[in-house]
């Protein structure tokens, strides 16, 4: 049995987001028909506005169900002082979901939601001990011979050249974590830049290791290295013994989505 999933991040509502961009993600996910339509964070440019969660909200709601959704940092309001730091999640609870932890199983995988973004935190992320300690129990309630994704928006790893943005604060600590738990692989973005790596770039004795899956920015105009001024998503199939990866890239000129990469690995036994 194979699983399908879309996953797409860093939408950004608001002033960088590309209404014809997102009117064409909506179609190939509608065509591509997945199992879980996953979103990992940035709805919005700027929490503390309405009309960006107004304009989210009406193009989720046109998504494939389920959906799988977690918050970003921009989710989180930067001009609302006191909510910021001691309500960060208002806003978002109040427009796309009240469960900032959700977790799923279905046939063959469990999908288990972790918050990285914080109202201290402004750009980097930070899995704190609760969250830790979430993803331990719900990992435990996990159905035999189900594989197991995390979903967060900030990144573990850079990908090559990129050194100017931090990645997640406790990304060592998380690698081991993710190793105990047997997670087979991290859906996340932040970047604004797709790439594929393994948490044994962190931790090399690891005992298993868990693949690394980075979405770019889907519909907002603020791609960046490689991908500058681009937008990005990634489809997802997962079989019991692998995975396959496919990196699709906007074309201007074809007003089409692209496969600009594939990558297939086998799951570790």
């Amino acid at each position: 049995m194979t699983i399908r999933l879309f996953h797409c991040s860093d939408l950004h509502a608001g002033p960088p987001f590309d209404a014809q961009v997102a009117r064409r993600v909506l179609y190939d996910a509608q065509l591509y028909a997945p199992d879980l339509f996953v979103v990992s964070g940035d709805f919005v440019q700027r929490a503390d506005f309405v009309d960006q969660w107004q304009t989210i909200t009406t193009w989720l709601a046109q998504t494939p169900e389920p959906r799988f959704v977690v918050p970003g940092n921009h989710d989180v309001p930067l001009y609302h002082v006191y909510k910021r730091l001691f309500d960060p999640y208002y806003f978002y609870r109040q427009h796309i979901s009240t469960d900032l932890t959700p977790v799923m199983h279905l046939s063959g995988v469990s999908i288990i939601g972790v918050v990285s973004a914080h109202g201290w935190c402004i750009d980097s992320g930070y899995v704190n001990t609760r969250q830790q300690a979430h993803l331990k129990a719900s990992a435990a309630q996990v159905p035999a011979g189900n594989r197991r994704i995390v979903v967060m928006h900030h990144q573990m790893l850079n990908p090559p050249g990129v050194k100017k943005r931090a990645r997640m604060r406790n990304a060592t600590q998380m690698a081991a974590l993710l190793d105990e738990c047997e997670i087979d692989m991290v859906l996340s973005g932040h970047l604004h830049l797709s790439y594929v790596g393994h948490t044994r770039d962190l931790l090399p004795d690891l005992s298993r290791g868990t693949l690394i899956c980075q979405s770019g920015t889907s519909t907002s105009r603020r791609g960046k290295s490689r991908e500058r001024h681009k937008f990005a998503y990634n489809t997802i199939e997962l079989t019991q013994h692998d995975v396959t990866i496919r990196r699709h890239v906007y074309n201007p000129q074809q007003e089409a989505f692209i496969i600009e990469v594939e990558h297939r690995q086998h799951w570790p036994v």
